[in-house]
């Protein structure tokens, strides 16, 4: 593709994978499904976690926050990116690319801290369990969440601001899925040295630190775990921390595996395929992941799905 075939007065190009036309069709198929995988999963948690009086606990409180979050996170980024991949036009408005860059940037450093938050949540039930509905209070469960969607946010507007401060010289070209970050860098015509520092110091303190605290706290669990001298306390605390980990260890491998790995070891397609998958494919596997082994969470999506069926019922033989 040249660069006069994607000329626009206002916004930029995705160029995605415009030079493989039979693989976006493909790819629109798969996003479809699992954006709506996410949609259905994550709706269902909310729900259920609702409606069941069982599960108004800090645990279910903040898988709550994830779902609403993974939800939030793939609607700000797959219909634009459906729009692209299925049609022949690959641009995006200005204000939507830059909407796009903030939005994303501030959600998915919320992810980081939340996953964070849910390990200390973890660490406290497994480490303190007769002290565990003192500590994590109502009160302190909030605060904790608004902490992380402000730091998020402040975040993001320190970032993305300083690359769209970046003169481009006008290229609009962005060899990508959707408006990233390093994407955004890339296409500046200037020395970016001094916004690529800034993004590894906050990406210290909004990944690796996050990052720091679950493990320091799964390694305090462990501990605990190994103490306990019943099988069945045991095995109720793997499974209490089974899922969170698996949502740790699937989110942070591919974030670090996309950018603490070089620039030149991997393939630009293979930079959006990783992409891809945290972004489209992570969010849908979050509703599996905390319900495959929960039995609180299967019985209210039981009753769930039977509230529904009995309200249909009922509509049924009222007509």
């Amino acid at each position: 593709m040249h660069q006069r075939n994607y000329s626009s007065l206002h916004g930029f190009i995705l160029l995605g994978f415009s030079d493989h036309p039979n693989l976006e069709m493909i790819l629109s198929a798969v996003v479809t499904i699992f954006y709506f995988i996410t949609l259905v999963g994550n709706s269902a948690i909310i729900l259920a976690s609702l409606l069941d009086s069982h599960l108004h606990t800090p645990m279910y409180f903040f898988l709550r926050n994830l779902s609403f979050l993974d939800l939030c996170f793939t609607t700000s980024i797959v219909p634009q990116m459906l729009v692209n991949l299925w049609g022949r036009e690959k641009t995006i408005s200005y204000a939507g690319c830059i909407i796009q860059l903030y939005v994303y940037m501030w959600l998915g450093s919320v992810e980081c801290l939340l996953l964070a938050v849910m390990s200390y949540d973890r660490f406290t039930a497994v480490c303190k369990p007769l002290h565990y509905l003192v500590i994590m209070s109502p009160h302190l469960c909030l605060r904790m969440i608004m902490v992380a969607w402000s730091i998020s946010l402040a975040n993001s507007i320190v970032l993305c601001t300083l690359t769209l401060n970046l003169p481009r010289c006008g290229n609009k070209l962005l060899d990508h899925i959707l408006c990233e970050l390093p994407a955004m860098v890339k296409i500046a015509c200037v020395d970016t040295t001094t916004v690529e520092m800034s993004v590894f110091a906050l990406g210290i303190a909004i990944v690796l630190m996050p990052l720091t605290l679950i493990l320091t706290s799964y390694g305090f669990i462990g501990k605990a775990v190994v103490g306990m001298k019943s099988k069945a306390g045991q095995r109720k605390a793997m499974n209490t921390c089974g899922s969170h980990h698996s949502a740790v260890t699937i989110f942070y491998g591919t974030i670090i595996y996309m950018y603490l790995q070089p620039g030149s070891s991997a393939s630009k397609n293979q930079g959006k395929f990783v992409t891809l998958f945290y972004t489209i494919i992570t969010p849908s596997l979050n509703p599996l992941i905390y319900t495959l082994k929960n039995k609180d969470m299967k019985g209210a999506l039981k009753k769930l799905a039977g509230f529904h069926s009995e309200s249909a019922k009922g509509k049924r033989t009222w007509r």
